[in-house]
């Protein structure tokens, strides 16, 4: 039995496994004397966990180790189930302050940065991108990221690199390609082929989904196309951003005769298994539509901030509502902070926690196994927070902590699927400072791209 604590010099050790690559029978890891946290319903419970391979054995008041087990002393410390971003573009950390022009409106901001940017990545920018992203994720405890990639000049293998970058960190990823029709049918075909080929392969940590851009860039071609690749997959998840802001409704209607909800129902493509990104500018009849096809429909309070495409409806989006971050930092910490506050500012004031769980659910529904209870037979995926809060914490006042008090600076400690991915506030299989200098070689060679093109 080896006993660690989570600090590195005189009385700690790091653990014993803290890679990918274990011996032949797995170790058990026991955590000890810290206070669990679960969501919904809340609980805060001081109670000691065991883990074995990728899932949580055993839960107790005291639970005895095993001679071969690790023991890791809490002393206090929170077990808090990693976070889930369920809308979320990786490859945004390489924009992070590139030159851009004043522009006031949201499709200015398109066609002038957005678009430029997505066709300037290149298979090796998308990789790093993936890297640098995912390292920010776990470094916030956010250990479920769902991708929503885009990358016009380099669209074949793009979900693979970006799997890659993703492994070197050790998060989970749920990835796709956002399908458009704004490269033309060659474009479209060879998203579409993207998307699902990842799909088909996608195992461990990763599962692929069918992604879609904006509904008007899409054709009723590109509609057809992900009709049958939802249909190639099992009638697996669609991913898409909705009505993020008026001009998604103004497009859909001059181009193609028809909201973006009227033509995602015609074409059978919203289900339970669908997660619908900003949803911020639906009218009452289509919402509802929406909510009654069982569809995740993804709350990203500061992205819409930033692009001040408005508020989100966030109260009225039913009882499958979570969070996303979107292309800002991944921190569902500041993310949840972010919705709850904004929320109670529209005089609509939302149930964070819920919001929080219901990334677990849906994580769960697409892994098929169960991410987020701290309960026996759930995957490993947890935090250790070193959280000394100033006032008692208990379940009744979870939420106002997680609002009010927690954040990711107490993040210490991070386990995905049973493995430690971060220990003592350092990550485990890659170094930060490296991942930070090919991102912003990879950055500098984007925007020179994308400069390149302007002058042309």
């Amino acid at each position: 039995m080896l006993t660690s604590v989570l600090s590195h010099g005189p009385g700690g050790r790091w653990p014993r496994h803290t890679h990918a690559l274990r011996p032949e029978g797995w170790l058990g890891t026991v955590l000890k004397g810290g206070y669990v946290v679960e969501l919904e319903p809340a609980l805060v419970e001081r109670v000691d966990l065991r883990i074995e391979g990728e899932r949580i054995v055993a839960r107790g008041p005291d639970l005895t180790p095993g001679p071969d087990d690790e023991v890791v002393a809490l002393s206090g410390k929170l077990v808090f189930p990693g976070l889930v971003s369920a809308h979320h573009r990786l490859y945004a950390v390489l924009g992070r302050g590139m030159p851009r022009p004043p522009l006031e409106t949201y499709q200015e901001i398109l066609e002038q940065v957005a678009w430029p940017y997505e066709n300037a990545l290149d298979l090796d920018a998308v990789q790093v991108a993936g890297c640098a992203g995912g390292l920010e994720a776990l470094q916030c405890g956010t250990t479920t990221v769902c991708d929503l990639h885009s990358s016009p000049k380099a669209i074949s293998g793009s979900l693979v690199r970006l799997a890659r970058g993703l492994h070197e960190v050790g998060v989970r990823g749920v990835l796709a390609y956002a399908v458009s029709d704004r490269q033309g049918a060659l474009g479209r075909e060879e998203g579409l082929e993207e998307t699902v080929s990842f799909a088909k392969k996608a195992k461990g940590r990763f599962r692929g989904q069918v992604g879609a851009a904006p509904c008007f860039t899409i054709g009723p071609d590109a509609l057809s196309g992900l009709a049958e690749a939802l249909k190639a997959l099992g009638d697996g998840g669609l991913h898409l951003p909705l009505a993020e802001d008026p001009l998604d409704e103004r497009l859909s209607n001059e181009n193609y005769g028809a909201s973006p909800v009227s033509r995602l129902l015609e074409a059978g493509l919203l289900s339970p298994k669908s997660q619908l990104a900003h949803v911020g500018h639906l009218d009452w009849a289509d919402l509802a539509q929406v909510i009654a096809t069982g569809a995740w429909l993804v709350h990203t309070p500061r992205a819409n901030q930033g692009l001040e495409v408005g508020y989100a409806p966030a109260l009225k989006f039913g009882a499958r509502a979570t969070l996303g971050a979107d292309g800002v930092s991944a921190d569902l910490f500041a993310e949840a902070q972010a919705a709850y506050l904004r929320s109670r500012e529209a005089g609509q004031p939302i149930d964070v926690l819920r919001y929080l769980a219901n990334g677990h659910r849906m994580a769960s529904q697409i892994f098929e196994a169960s991410v987020g209870p701290m309960r026996e037979g759930s995957l490993a995926d947890l935090l250790i927070l070193d959280y000394l809060p100033a006032t008692p914490l208990t379940a009744e006042n979870l939420a106002w902590h997680v609002v009010f008090g927690l954040g990711s600076r107490h993040v210490e400690a991070v386990m995905v699927d049973g493995v430690w991915r971060m220990w003592a506030r350092r990550p485990l299989s890659v170094s930060p400072s490296v991942v930070a200098e090919q991102a912003r070689e990879a950055a500098s060679a984007v925007w020179a791209r994308m400069a390149e093109a302007a002058k042309k």
